[in-house]
């Protein structure tokens, strides 16, 4: 069975006081059964990560696809993983459009990350000019085959899917919950034809506007198995009933 995930990101966003106040708020999570993940701004890791809570983790929204060099202002996967991070974000809709980042180079990042024990969370999604094009599937195949090809048996346990549909994100727009399953049971069925993926364990999120409000309707698909969160992740009542409500 596929275990629940709830991941905050929360771009960057949050001072210090804020972050503060979010953990006065979240509380405790003994009482939830999903896992809580939050990635911060870079500079904030080490706070995070002295936060011991049952069920939370601690990542990064981005990383480099190298492990040192002259490599100025970015994020290396090894020091993540020195840092104690546990996962990483790769391919985030903003990534790609903003920093035009390509599927070469994700799946350069991807491999790295993976090669120093981090989770790798790899976005994938389309525009709403895609959407109404009927290119839905066409985009996304080529984001799965080019973002994840290459990956060993052994790295494969460690990637973790997100569908952020674009034309969803930070909108207040969202997918149906029926739109999103039918989009992430082509997502699994796709997954079937990348060697050595078994998509039947393979964790997929969904990301767009997601609420406490509309996460319970989302998660009651067979092949949404969590969510990717902007603005809802940024308070610790509000990420607290998100994970309360993802059952």
């Amino acid at each position: 069975m596929r275990k629940t995930h709830i991941v905050g990101n929360w771009k960057m966003n949050q001072s210090l006081a804020e972050i503060e106040t979010f953990f006065n708020e979240l509380g405790e999570l003994s009482d939830i059964n999903c896992a809580a993940w939050i990635a911060p701004q870079g500079m904030h890791l080490p706070i995070l990560l002295e936060k011991k809570l049952e069920g939370f983790a601690v990542g990064a929204q981005n990383c480099c696809e190298q492990d040192s060099g002259a490599f100025t202002g970015e994020l290396s996967p090894k020091s993540l993983k020195d840092l104690g991070a546990h996962f990483v974000i790769l391919g985030h809709s903003e990534r790609r459009a903003i920093y035009k980042e390509q599927n070469a180079l994700l799946n350069k990042k991807l491999h790295k990350a993976l090669e120093n024990q981090l989770v790798a969370i790899f976005c994938v999604g389309e525009t709403l000019e895609e959407r109404e094009a009927g290119s839905v599937e066409a985009v996304l195949k080529v984001q799965l085959t080019e973002g994840l090809k290459g990956l060993t048996d052994s790295h494969i346990g460690k990637v973790i899917i997100a569908y952020e549909p674009v034309w969803a994100i930070g909108t207040g727009k969202v997918a149906t919950p029926e739109q999103a399953q039918e989009v992430h049971a082509y997502i699994r069925k796709e997954l079937a034809n990348i060697s050595g993926f078994k998509p039947e364990s393979t964790p997929i999120l969904y990301g767009g506007s997601v609420k406490p409000a509309n996460v319970e309707g989302l998660l009651t698909n067979e092949d949404i198995d969590g969510a990717l969160v902007g603005g809802a992740s940024l308070t610790g009542t509000s990420f607290k009933e998100l994970c309360q409500n993802s059952k």
